[in-house]
């Protein structure tokens, strides 16, 4: 399991709005440097986290705006810290997400909502985050990690291929049709029952302990 958070105040604030008003860095040149510029930078984070096997945590210790924001979502599972805030600001700005948070907001909210955030570009305090579902938890910032890697152990205790199939699976299921996605699911689970750690697994369950997983 991976723990991403931020190592200041805040999870990751976005661009660097100077360096746009100047057109420096990534910013800079013309419209094809700057489209070359987003792919082989920021747009490697997305393919990144979603090709990543293992399942991903976000600490969401301070604002996450922006690109910070989309990275977030871009994660499995996000907790905050009550000092969050979260907004999808690129509008306000006169831009898009570049960083392909439109294809992860709309797959984590639905899509009115993922809508209604864009289009406003407003800010979210950590507890609408959590009833609207952008969070799974809301803690105390002295709580955060704490937290973060409870339920990282929790979930790195289950059988590692299973665990990993499973995320496989998630994504899947948001692009394939029904019966192709049986088919595959019907084939991992075919392969699951051949492992050593399910023969673990269920003699885990009715030895009622719990489970030592080699991923085999």
């Amino acid at each position: 399991v991976l723990i991403v958070t931020g190592a200041g105040e805040a999870f990751s604030s976005g661009g660097n709005v100077k360096k746009m008003q100047a057109k420096e860095g990534i910013f800079g040149g013309s419209a094809m440097d700057i489209q070359q510029s987003y792919r082989l930078g920021i747009q490697r984070i997305p393919l990144a986290l979603y090709e990543l096997e293992v399942p991903v945590i976000a600490a969401v210790n301070g604002a996450a705006v922006g690109a910070g924001f989309d990275i977030a979502m871009m994660c499995d599972l996000r907790l905050a810290s009550t000092k969050a805030r979260f907004g999808e600001t690129f509008l306000n700005l006169g831009i898009i997400p570049g960083d392909g948070g439109a294809w992860f907001l709309p797959r984590a909210l639905g899509h009115q909502r993922a809508a209604e955030l864009t289009f406003t570009g407003r800010l979210v305090n950590a507890d609408e985050a959590l009833s609207i579902g952008i969070v799974l938890e809301v803690l105390a910032p002295e709580a955060l990690m704490a937290r973060a890697r409870e339920l990282a152990a929790q979930i790195a205790a289950k059988p590692p291929q299973a665990l990993r199939i499973g995320k496989r699976l998630l994504r899947a299921g948001q692009h394939m049709d029904l019966k192709p996605f049986l088919d595959y699911c019907a084939a991992l689970q075919a392969a699951c029952h051949g492992t050593e750690d399910h023969a673990e697994a269920l003699s885990a369950f009715f030895d009622k302990r719990p489970g030592q997983y080699q991923g085999r």
